[in-house]
Order: structure tokens, then sequence, then C-alpha cells
């Protein structure tokens, strides 16, 4: 077993162009989900306030308070623990718009949910990183040594999330015809982009992950499948339809990672534990999401097809 100064020792080589690469394939994916929002899809929230109450409580509420439970119960290393912390405190993946859609759940629900949890995770990843980190003396202890810059992480999660949606949106609201040219180009190269970079990444630093991933893979499986767990039950419990169901389930389960190593990178300087938990979680949660969303997408068609039969 690795005592906890080897494992915050660890280095992941991901040098300052690489992450100047992930800063602009992140905001370029943001950008490309943008390109198919519309005010529409906020007043369409708006209107049903239930739907946005659940899925907000689902992801920036009850899944921080329950990685924290689960951090009190299992007591992982601490930086383990405030990696999971991070992937807890950052919105969804955008990638969750194309699973929800490939689960037959409800894609306009899911791109409406993505933009506003990139609204309001600029005041909300910062703040429940903060407040959730600094009630467990571990990570609290981390916090305490780390130069923090909150008002830099505001401006970075502004600039890579924030900045590209509203472009994409204005571009949309102004010239629909080259929004949707573009959304068909943007949404596959630039989720290509990302993947390559992760495979990049993963291969630059093979040993690190061979050595050390043993110590992250079951925290990470069971944190991401608890997630989807999550979100599923807490939309059942407010009795929303299955469509509305799955996407809130993939909403919760599926984290913005690359922004959790972004900001990882950007301000704990790459702390071993946070680093190896993040990026096996953009790994893993593309994985289990695809799964999932094949799954649940197949049983649909079955659904369907029976409904059909019988009619």
């Amino acid at each position: 077993m690795q005592n906890p100064i080897q494992i915050d020792d660890i280095q992941i080589n991901f040098d300052e162009s690489g992450l100047w690469v992930l800063n602009i394939a992140i905001g370029v994916i943001m950008f490309g989900v943008a390109l198919g929002i519309t005010i529409k899809d906020f007043k369409r929230l708006f209107k049903n306030p239930k739907i946005l109450f659940v899925g907000v409580l689902s992801q920036f509420f009850l899944l921080p308070l329950f990685t924290f439970l689960g951090i009190l119960i299992v007591q992982p290393h601490p930086s383990f623990a405030l990696g999971m912390l991070m992937i807890a405190a950052c919105p969804g993946g955008n990638v969750s718009n194309f699973f929800s859609k490939m689960a037959g759940g409800n894609a306009a629900l899911s791109v409406s949910l993505t933009a506003f949890a990139t609204v309001i995770c600029i005041f909300m990843t910062p703040f429940n990183l903060k407040f959730w980190g600094s009630l467990y003396p571990p990570t609290d202890a981390i916090l305490k040594t780390v130069a923090l810059d909150w008002v830099a992480l505001l401006k970075l999660v502004i600039l890579i999330l924030g900045i590209p949606l509203f472009l994409g949106m204005l571009l949309k609201h102004y010239n629909t015809k080259l929004a949707a040219k573009l959304e068909k180009v943007l949404k596959p190269l630039s989720m290509l982009v990302f993947i390559v970079l992760i495979i990049i990444a993963f291969s630059n630093n093979l040993d690190v992950f061979l050595n050390h991933i043993h110590h992250v893979v079951f925290l990470v499986i069971f944190h991401n499948i608890f997630a989807f767990i999550l979100g599923y039950y807490t939309a059942k419990s407010f009795k929303l339809n299955t469509k509305d169901t799955k996407t809130i389930a993939m909403e919760t389960g599926i984290q913005n990672g690359g922004l959790g190593l972004l900001l990882i990178f950007g301000f704990f300087n790459g702390l071993g534990g946070m680093a190896l938990l993040a990026a096996f979680w953009g790994i893993w949660d593309i994985f289990s999401g695809l799964l999932l969303a094949s799954y649940w997408g197949r049983k649909s068609k079955k659904e369907m097809a029976t409904t059909n039969n019988t009619n």
C-alpha cells in the first residue's frame, strides 16, 4: 500500500500546452452544445419548475451531500476525497446530451439542463468544493495549504463554459442556418478531439495509471454508479415520467471530468491523488454512460415494438 506522501507525489505528465488544448476543446464543445440552445429552452425549464428543481437538487445538492457522507464512511486518502468532491461539484458533462438521446430520454430537457447547469456552476462549483471540502478535516487541510484563488477559479469557469455558451446562443439567435451547419461539424469534431486528448494523456502516463490506478478504480466506479442511481431515484421520487427520469440520471451520473482536471491542474498543481481520480473518471463515465444509454435505448425500442404489436 502506498503511503500518503507517495500518492500525492504522483506526477501526471500534462504540460501547459496540453492544458491550453484541453481548455480550448472544452470551450469548443460548450460552444457546439450552445448552438443547439435557444432562450426557449430556458423558458421550457421555468414553465416546468418541478423538473428544474429536481435537476438542480440532484446534481448540485444531493450528489455533493452524499459524496461527502460516502467519504465520511469510506475515509479514502485525503486527495482522493477532494477529487471526489471536485467531481461532484462539477456540472454535468456535455456528452450527457448524446447519451440521453441514445437512452430514449428527453433530449431537449438534457440540453436545457446542461445549459442551466453551466450557468449556475459558475458559482455552485466553487461553493460546493469549498463548503464540503472544509467540513472534512483531511480535505480542509489540503484546501488551507493550496493557494486557491476563488476569483481566478470563477474567471476560468466563465471563460471556458460561460462565454462559449453565450456566444453559441447568440449565433443561434441571429443566424440559425449557420448555427445548424456549425453544430453538425463541431459536436462530433470537438468530442473526437476531447477523446483523443484523454487517450494521449493516458498513453503518456501509462506507467502512472498501471502503478496507481488500483487506488481509485473502485472509488470512481462506485461513485459513478451511485450518481446514476441517485439521479434516477430522485426523479422517480418526484414522479417524473420515464423519459425525464432517464435524463436526470444521465445529467447526475455524467460529470464534467475535463473541467475537474483543468481546475486540479490550474489550482492544485496537479495534486497526484486528485488528478488520478479525475482522469480515470473522465474515461470511466464515458464508458459507463455508453453502456447505460445502450441498455435503456434497446429497452425503449423493445417496449415501443411491443406496444405497436399490441395495437
